[in-house]
């Protein structure tokens, strides 16, 4: 015989990306999920192949150092009969000269880019052939992987999803915020891919890093770590909370992490500036996507950053309700994070699901910053010990806060407050653009005989005011919504729950604030010396926050920090609440003109009314979506906008992918920054 010789061969990356659902990643690549079989096409010059006369076997390697005991090399021959838990090749069909091949990886293969050549031999002679490379990836479908996800539509969701919304704003005033995941966009799979070749466990030892990589756990931590540049390991974001943005970009300015991610590998792997919470999340949230593992972005309000890990946060107020000293335990208004789907083989039963993953960095972790992952419900049952970081999340969401009011001799006295961290833990509903309150999966209900076990089993104990006490109560009420450029009220709301009269000083302060519990200069203020409540009455005391007074000084969080202190005389005790307003930023509107329909060409309209009593100097809208732009759109407007005038302006686009898109806006200026908003557009797909 004489010998076979591979004359084409075809990858049928558009085929094979349909069945493994990787189809919009395009078709210059072959990328596949593990455990799945993939077909490829084999034609042969002069004869066909023989069975019983010609041997075909095929070598897959990943990594630099391939070695079959690390899992990342792989011989297997052409056989009738798979073996399950390896790699193997099944001939599918045979037409001539033309041979079809199912090969198939185990569901613990190594992720990562691998290579893939044929080796043909007949009795006497052989001859090997590169076929080419192709990507495989963590599958969530298959029942063996260690992400494996039931349900399809949450697949769908938190694996293919391009898009989402990220929680922000406060716990009372919860806004939403577009994001363009966008992990299946052009080029992002081969960043993420070297994403974990920059990191450096791999520069230390690459054989071990690569034959890791079938681990969503190492995975995982690994992104946590190379999402912030905090440990000089060239890290994608540079984390800065100060309002000085001039020399990057705000944080509050992007829209998706494909720019960000583009960015980072054009400029030689340089840290982008500058990244706050919800960006390293969506970042993180999107490399992960992209590597087959389900994730979502979730954000806990009022989150405790416990930097002692005592599990109870101190702050310090004057008598006026100006901050005193500055501590270094924080409350941040709200806090991203993300949380992944994966089993824990690692640890006890009991752990697997979500697991919580925080790339922002806040404390070290085995000497690197990087959170995770952390079992969901070990954070819940507080199971301190267990791996990674449940301290430091188990108080994010369940530390005591205790606010102290320094006197004018220097004395402290602590106030009492109703208990407030870890409240309206919210991630994107599965499918639909509403939010879902996960807060259960973290901790058990307030007050409850758990969650009095969780915190003994943690050390934990709680100081907080129950509602119903008697005695007096304070609370701040806003009256309508706070819009940007108008002047508002909070209403200091307070109630004598007691049979007798009560003379008390009031202090109700506003001042500028940002996410991150840090607060700016004075907008409002009002000190009552004199405030007599009679026994069981309720008074309420405005105070009007103007625009004039915080527009100046508003960070680009849009948040006020309103704080009342009542101070009765006779006893000396003191009642504090703590409010933070959300200022309304104006609403983008989107009008979509034309039939949505898959390579055909669309206009978007867009517009936004300048709500400020000033002229918006510098306007730039910025507009993207995965399927429907190609990268990003910017439009700079020439002229200034004048109060309440129009920004208008239209767009068009062809999307190339069919289903479900957001289109998704930005618009900066030099007086309101970050502005967001987006349209749902169903694109029809071609007719076949």
């Amino acid at each position: 015989f004489a010998e076979l010789v591979l004359e084409t061969w075809d990858l049928q990356c558009e085929r094979n990306g349909r069945e493994h659902r990787t189809a919009e990643m395009g078709c210059q690549q072959l990328v596949v999920r593990r455990g799945q079989p993939f077909t490829i096409t084999l034609h042969f010059t002069g004869r066909g192949y023989e069975e019983g006369v010609d041997k075909l076997a095929f070598n897959v390697t990943t990594g630099p150092c391939p070695i079959e005991t690390s899992g990342t090399r792989s011989h297997f021959a052409v056989t009738d009969f798979p073996e399950e838990g390896t790699w193997n090749a099944v001939v599918q069909q045979q037409d001539g000269a033309v041979l079809c091949v199912s090969l198939c990886s185990p569901t613990n293969a190594r992720v990562g880019r691998y290579s893939l050549t044929l080796e043909a031999s007949t009795s006497y002679q052989g001859t090997s052939f590169h076929i080419g490379d192709f990507i495989l990836l963590f599958n969530a479908w298959h029942p063996e992987d260690a992400v494996y996800l039931q349900d399809e539509d949450e697949r769908r969701e938190y694996v293919l999803s391009q898009q989402g919304l990220i929680y922000q704003g406060a716990r009372d005033y919860i806004t939403s915020t577009p994001w363009n995941f966008g992990q299946f966009e052009e080029d992002i799979l081969s960043i993420c891919l070297k994403l974990l070749d920059t990191n450096p466990k791999f520069l230390r030892d690459q054989n071990r890093d690569c034959s890791r990589r079938n681990d969503p756990v190492y995975i995982g931590r690994v992104v946590s770590a190379m999402v912030n540049c905090n440990d000089e390991d060239r890290g994608v974001l540079l984390g800065r909370w100060d309002d000085n943005y001039d020399d990057g970009m705000s944080p509050m300015a992007w829209i998706g992490s494909v720019d960000i991610l583009k960015r980072w590998k054009k400029f030689g792997c340089q840290p982008v500036k500058y990244g706050q919470c919800w960006v390293f999340a969506a970042v993180a949230c999107t490399v992960m996507r992209c590597l087959g593992i389900p994730s979502r972005v979730v954000t806990n309000y009022n989150s405790a950053h416990d930097t002692n890990g005592n599990l109870v946060i101190d702050r310090y107020l004057t008598e006026t309700g100006v901050e005193d000293r500055r501590s270094k335990d924080m409350i941040w208004n709200f806090h991203c994070w993300v949380e992944s789907w994966m089993a824990r083989p690692d640890l006890a039963p009991g752990y697997d699901g979500w697991q919580a993953l925080d790339p922002t960095p806040q404390e070290k972790s085995e000497g690197v910053y990087c959170c995770g992952p952390a079992p969901v419900k070990a954070i819940k049952e507080g199971d301190l010990q267990m791996k990674y970081d449940i301290p430091f999340i188990f108080a994010e969401v369940n530390a005591d806060v205790v606010y102290w009011i320094v006197q004018r001799d220097g004395s402290q006295k602590k106030s009492t407050h109703s208990s407030v961290v870890g409240k309206n833990i919210s991630t994107k509903s599965v499918g639909r653009d509403s939010r879902e309150d996960i807060t259960h999966n973290y901790k058990y209900p307030e007050g409850s005989e758990k969650e009095r076990e969780v915190f003994a089993k943690a050390e934990h104990e709680k100081s907080s005011l129950s509602e119903g006490e008697e005695g007096l109560h304070v609370r701040i009420k806003l009256s309508e919504g706070a819009n940007n450029g108008s002047d508002f009220d909070v209403f200091a709301v307070i109630s004598n729950d007691t049979d007798a009269e009560r003379v008390c000083r009031l202090v109700l302060c506003a001042r500028t604030a940002s996410y991150n519990g840090t607060v700016g200069p004075q907008c409002g203020m009002k000190d009552l010396l004199n405030l007599t409540l009679g026994p069981r009455t309720v008074q309420s005391v405005p105070l009007r926050i103007l625009y004039e007074k915080y527009g100046p000084c508003l960070t680009q969080d849009n948040i006020i920090k309103v704080v009342a202190l009542l101070t009765e005389y006779q006893t000396g005790d003191v009642v504090l609440a703590i409010r933070d307003v959300y200022i309304q930023n104006p609403e983008i509107k989107i009008r979509i003109l034309g039939e949505p329909m898959q390579n055909r060409k669309l206009v978007a309209e867009i517009m936004l009314v300048n709500p400020l009593a000033a002229p918006l100097n510098n306007c730039v809208f910025v507009v993207e979506g995965a399927g429907l732009t190609e990268g990003q759109r910017i439009k700079e407007l020439e002229d200034p906008i004048e109060p309440q005038a129009e920004a208008k302006f239209r767009m068009d686009f062809v999307p190339h992918q069919a289903g479900l898109r957001k289109l998704m806006v930005d618009f900066e200026s030099d007086k309101l920054t970050g502005v967001k908003g987006y349209r749902n557009v169903i694109i029809a797909p071609l007719p076949k």
